[in-house]
């Protein structure tokens, strides 16, 4: 099941949720994953720094932390917390749209909890290219 929780609102991408749960439920059987439990939650700025502190030891900004919960690698199951207005300053200074900068944080956060990871270039490329391909199955 895949939930969305709004702890922040800044645009109101809820309209949205039924599409997005469809297309994440897509990309997660098309990576040949079940779907467990999955929550987002939509926070800002302060909430997200609050955590990346408190569970990372990381004392900066960032768009998206994703925490899996599935102690079995086929099934998808996590929290994903996502900064509402660090996806809009950033589609901002990409000269984006903001629902495609967020569809592409909500994708990269289950491609993190499907096992991708971006801490190498080669990595960074991979889950990059994931998330391009991805995006063009979006409803």
């Amino acid at each position: 099941m895949i939930t969305f929780s709004y702890l922040f609102h800044l645009n109101d991408f809820r309209k949205y949720e039924v599409y997005l749960k469809l297309w994440i439920t897509q990309v997660i059987l098309l990576e040949n994953k079940k779907i467990g439990d999955i929550t987002y939650i939509i926070c800002d700025d302060e909430q997200l720094l609050e955590i990346n502190l408190k569970f990372l030891n990381h004392d900066t900004y960032t768009d998206i932390i994703s925490f899996p919960t599935s102690n079995n690698n086929n099934i998808i199951s996590g929290e994903i917390f996502i900064s509402l207005p660090r996806v809009i300053e950033n589609a901002k200074l990409n000269n984006g749209n903001p629902f495609d900068e967020y569809s592409r944080v909500v994708i990269h956060g289950i491609l993190h909890l499907i096992g991708y990871n971006d801490h190498t270039p080669i990595e960074k490329e991979e889950i990059r290219a994931k998330e391009d391909y991805y995006l063009t199955l979006r409803p």
